[in-house]
């Protein structure tokens, strides 16, 4: 959502990254769905001012960027959030090295910390990237 609402986010700059092909994205179908269904939200869609065929756009052209993965088998570290699992087991599955949400304290469970990605904020994965790549 926040790659959508703040062009100076570092949230709207790796969706620019991801667009520009400078940097791989991990999508399962679980995902894809679960973000399909949250940013379609009526609420949503007012705070972000866009329409529903604006994200439908953004979505579809992340599917065709994507690294896709199929998901086999459930994690489930019990986080507060269901369906942050979902992000979790696209993660692990994908061999990702880094987990990055804006929503990171409902991610920090000790159950995480032998999983072999990192859980990192965008503004902090950013500056990781741009340290190793400007």
């Amino acid at each position: 959502m926040a790659g959508c609402s703040n062009p100076a986010g570092a949230s709207h700059l790796i969706l620019n990254l991801i667009i520009e092909e400078k940097l791989n994205i991990a999508l399962s179908t679980p995902v894809v769905l679960e973000y399909d269904d949250v940013l379609n939200r009526k609420e949503i869609l007012k705070q972000l001012n866009i329409s529903s065929g604006q994200i439908e756009d953004v979505l579809d052209l992340l599917v065709l960027l994507a690294d896709k993965h199929s998901i086999y088998y459930r994690l489930r570290p019990n986080l507060f959030d269901e369906n942050d699992n979902l992000f979790i087991e696209c993660a692990f599955t994908s061999n990702s090295h880094y987990l990055i949400t804006s929503n990171i304290k409902d991610f920090k469970r000790g159950e995480l910390k032998s999983y072999p990605f990192k859980v990192i904020t965008p503004g902090d994965f950013y500056y990781l990237w741009r340290c190793k790549n400007e």
